[in-house]
């Protein structure tokens, strides 16, 4: 089974308006859409996509928190959300008027007994199945939660899929997550240089090879992506042509698609093109990717 975890999911309110936003004037929306987000949940939304179950897990909180959960397992994806006792899921404003303006929440604090909670969960995962952690940690928790998470489940057989920045990322190479997916600005910034070529990203991925990842997936946004597996072999691969309307949830759509090819094909080269499969068809569209365009652009690359 697969397990995605979001520790501070949201609802977006996405308010769209004709002319700019008049900052103090009362401003009325052409249309407004309500999207519910979170790292984890887009890519148990793109899992389920690709036909393949997994159980979105986290933290929700009052009434905004119970609308998120109803509204997720519409899209048919299953949850088994911590419900907490105060606060409530955040709403993240998006306003896009020619530019896009953003009010994110903060959402609710996460008590101590609510990650035990969580950790429990956890327990029960076996031999074989897959944790996917991304995102950034909320200030209600320590920054060392993924790397709590990761001891306590060492030596379970359990693999380990980490989306995250800097210290986050690299505070668990030594608990050697399955698969990690550093974009090649976020690569460079964890080594302290900038990557200007392709034999550079391959030697910045090697070092976090080195320190413990099993496979390095980098995101390239047009450039596609290029992947250094366990066996040491490098693969690359291009990106599909198409109009970027939508960077939001792509990273997330390419974790989903690499995920579901490994485990249908065992194939690091067939998860890399469904990866990049994914991936685009999420930028490509005012959404998370849909089967139908992730099969389309799969005929391309």
């Amino acid at each position: 089974m697969i397990y995605t975890v979001t520790f501070n999911p949201a609802i977006d309110y996405v308010v769209r308006l004709d002319s700019p936003l008049e900052v103090g004037e009362v401003n009325r929306a052409r249309g407004e859409d309500c999207v519910l987000g979170g790292k984890g949940i887009n890519v148990s939304g793109v899992l389920a996509e690709l036909g393949c179950q997994s159980v979105a897990l986290g933290f929700v909180a009052g009434e905004t928190g119970a609308w998120l959960e109803r509204g997720l397992a519409a899209q048919g994806i299953q949850t088994d959300f911590i419900h907490l006792a105060q606060g409530m899921t955040r709403i993240n404003v998006k306003i896009k008027a020619g530019q896009e303006t953003e009010l994110n929440g903060a959402g609710p604090n996460i008590p101590e007994s609510a990650m035990q909670a969580l950790e429990a969960k956890l327990d029960a995962l076996q031999n074989g199945d897959i944790l996917i952690l991304a995102g950034s940690i909320p200030a209600s928790l320590a920054q060392t939660t993924y790397e709590r998470l990761l001891a306590r489940l060492e030596g379970r057989g359990v693999r380990a899929v980490v989306d995250a920045t800097r210290d986050l990322l690299v505070n668990v190479l030594p608990f050697h997550p399955f698969l990690i997916k550093p974009n090649n600005h976020e690569l460079g910034e964890i080594v302290g240089r900038v990557l200007n070529t392709e034999d550079e990203i391959v030697a910045a991925a090697r070092t976090l090879q080195e320190k413990g990842a099993r496979n390095v997936l980098v995101s390239m946004a047009g450039d596609g992506a290029l992947l250094l597996d366990e066996q040491g072999q490098t693969h690359r691969i291009g990106c599909p042509k198409g109009k970027v309307v939508n960077s939001v949830g792509a990273g997330d759509s390419m974790v989903a698609g690499f995920v579901a090819g490994y485990l249908q094909s065992g194939d690091y080269t067939t998860a890399l093109r469904l990866g990049t499969a994914c991936g685009s068809a999420t930028a490509f569209s005012l959404g998370l990717a849909k089967k139908e365009e992730i099969e389309k652009l799969l005929l391309t690359i």
